[in-house]
């Protein structure tokens, strides 16, 4: 069975928290709405949309979560189209790493919150899309931390949970990883704190993406 390599994207692959405040910022004072505190949103980061803001309001009718998740996806778009998105970096080594892990066999995927066009699309810019066998998104599949994403991906891929490493930031990476009986390795570079991903199941938790090819081949 081959070897894979899961990896989130929003706070593990690029650091996309700029774009993600300002797009919830003018979705909610579309609606007229109080933004709520930049930390409450960085916490909902990883969930799909609907789910996230039901999270930040969660005493609103779910019509108005739909509705504002359509706002944001429309901001979204808009800003995109405007030019006005703030660059989506890779976080410091992760060039490399996934590099490194592809020379050493390791087939690549990416499960995220994000749609599969905003993740297609930052792939490319960034010219990593190549390496990536397994593309999984919230638009094909239930929020985090559902397990479909990572069984999915294992299907595509040709792993199996003991050959599946889940790499992500935040405790809903680490407990989707734990419903897929797959490996949970978390990011200390993210929007979660490592004591949230060790509760949520992680098996350890890395400071820089340097570290990640040796510490799978010693696992």
């Amino acid at each position: 069975m081959n070897r894979l390599a899961l990896f989130d994207c929003d706070g593990t692959l690029v650091d996309s928290q700029a774009n993600i405040y300002r797009a919830m910022e003018e979705a909610f004072g579309q609606a007229g709405l109080d933004l709520p505190d930049r930390n409450a949103i960085r916490r909902i980061v990883g969930l799909s949309l609907v789910e996230a803001v039901a999270t930040l309001i969660p005493d609103a009718e779910p019509d108005l979560h739909v509705h504002l998740a359509q706002c944001y996806r429309d901001r979204f778009i808009e800003m995109r189209r405007s030019g006005g998105m703030a660059a989506e970096p890779l976080y410091d080594g992760i060039a490399e790493t996934i590099e490194a892990l592809d020379a050493t066999g390791w087939v690549l995927g990416v499960a995220t919150g994000k749609s599969d066009r905003g993740l297609h699309l930052l792939l490319d810019h960034h010219g990593l899309k190549h390496r990536f066998v397994t593309l999984q998104t919230a638009d094909r599949h239930p929020s985090k931390p559902h397990p479909s994403m990572v069984e999915m991906a294992m299907a595509e891929a040709g792993a199996t949970p003991e050959t599946t490493v889940m790499i992500g930031d935040t405790s809903y990476d680490m407990a989707m990883a734990v419903a897929a009986r797959a490996h949970p390795l978390g990011v200390s570079w993210g929007y979660h704190a490592p004591e949230e991903l060790v509760a949520a199941g992680a098996i350890h938790v890395l400071d820089h993406a340097s570290a990640i090819p040796d510490y799978l081949e010693r696992t």
